[in-house]
């Protein structure tokens, strides 16, 4: 009994490292897959980091509309244009002039000044400055608005002083702000979208990379109809945990060095916020990588052509980014969508990354995108063998039929030549 448990534990091992050897083979000589395997998360990340590495939105461009032509209006234009943010491009003389501006793209907001502007200030009237921002970019509106409302707040500051007829800075200082209060940016210390985007986006690339790579390399096995070179190892369909294993065990090698490069090595390189730790990253990354490959060794039952996975994730893409909700609140998400959120390994993985590397969670503050990911490893293993015995059985089924159709056919001839000869 022991003999043959050892055996079968031996067998089944060498059998899971044929399958290792031979997909690590395929993947290094099919172009395609070394790619998106390779390439795609090596450089990608690079040039989408680089792209959001000034992190904020400055010197965005104003026009400005100075009905007043005040003192007072002068002096909000100057201090406005001295904030890191915005800068004051063009005067125009009427807002139609300024609109044609923003519609040509040459500004992205209109500061305009009514003609009664000082005269309010001057009889302690309240005036009223008007901002315009384009919000087809939400960063330049941003900028511009915050801007605008620090330089009003100052300004109001510096009346309410002036008129207040205290003796003190202290008594200057309660009058302007009579609530004391101190913001601190928590997490994403400069506030920049670079900081927010990017860690998610670097989780998404393993995912979709680790697709279609994988879902490549089904379609070029369906193209050449290689799911019969499996057959012998499947042991007439008692080898399917081999199977899966052997080629997962490939995948997950390379990819544990690409996900690394991801999540330890481009951030630094970029500067962005990281308080990462060993543990509760190797802890969330391992079950992440594994429930990707097994996501997609089912799903590249789908795939009929090489060019189908393309596709399929070039489609999800932006749709799985969305659903983690990190880029739209989470609440503000439909029950239906969110259900749906739960299938995908990034949706978990995006969480529990960005919570590890921007707010230096441990293990037991992301045990739920923890748990979930090994949930979702086990469902999809079990998923991925039930399709890969499907393939096995319809591949030795075609196999057979074409020995007795070539049969048929030896048959048939050997038959003809018989009669020949006796004629």
């Amino acid at each position: 009994m022991k003999e043959t448990l050892l055996y079968r534990i031996k067998e089944g091992v060498r059998d899971m490292c044929y399958i290792w050897t031979k997909e690590m083979r395929q993947t290094v000589t099919d172009e395609g897959v070394l790619i998106f395997f390779l390439l795609v998360p090596i450089l990608y990340p690079l040039l989408y980091s680089w792209a959001y590495s000034n992190e904020l939105v400055r010197e965005v461009p104003v026009a400005v509309v100075d009905l007043s032509h005040s003192h007072q209006s002068r002096e909000f234009i100057r201090e406005f244009d001295a904030t890191p943010d915005a800068k004051v491009a063009y005067y125009c003389n009427s807002l139609d002039e300024a609109r044609a501006l923003v519609g040509k793209q040459v500004v992205h907001g209109v500061l305009y000044f009514p003609t009664d502007f000082q005269t309010n200030v001057l009889r302690m009237e309240q005036s009223h400055v008007g901002v315009y921002c384009d919000m087809s970019l939400m960063l330049a509106y941003k900028a511009i608005f915050q801007s605008a409302q620090a330089v009003a707040s100052n300004m109001s500051s510096k009346m309410q002083i002036a008129l207040s007829g205290n003796y003190t800075d202290r008594e200057d200082q309660i009058s302007t702000k009579p609530l004391e209060f101190e913001e601190v940016p928590v997490f994403n210390p400069t506030g920049g979208y670079g900081s927010f985007l990017i860690p998610g986006v670097l989780i998404l690339i393993i995912q979709q990379t680790m697709l279609l790579g994988i879902g490549l390399a089904a379609g070029t096995a369906r193209e050449s109809n290689r799911y019969h070179d499996l057959v012998p190892v499947s042991r007439h369909y008692n080898g399917i945990f081999r199977i899966v294993l052997g080629k997962s065990m490939a995948y997950f090698m390379i990819y544990a060095v690409i996900a690394a490069y991801l999540t330890i090595i481009v951030p630094r390189l970029f500067g962005f916020t990281s308080l990462l730790s060993g543990a509760p990253l190797l802890a969330l990354m391992v079950p992440y990588i594994l429930s990707c490959i097994f996501f997609g060794m089912m799903l590249s039952c789908l795939v009929r052509y090489r060019e189908n996975v393309i596709l399929l994730v070039v489609f999800t893409s932006l749709p799985f980014l969305f659903l983690s909700g990190i880029s739209w609140p989470q609440s503000s998400i439909p029950g239906a969508w969110r259900s749906i959120a739960t299938l995908l390994p990034s949706t978990f993985g995006m969480r529990g990354f960005i919570r590890i590397n921007g707010m230096g969670a441990t293990l037991s503050d992301i045990r739920l995108e923890y748990q979930a990911l090994w949930v979702l490893t086990i469902v999809y293993f079990f998923a991925t063998c039930l399709v890969y015995r499907f393939q096995i059985i319809a591949a030795h089924n075609h196999a057979n039929e074409r020995i007795r159709v070539l049969k048929e056919k030896a048959h048939a001839v050997r038959v003809r030549k018989e009669a020949g000869e006796q004629s």
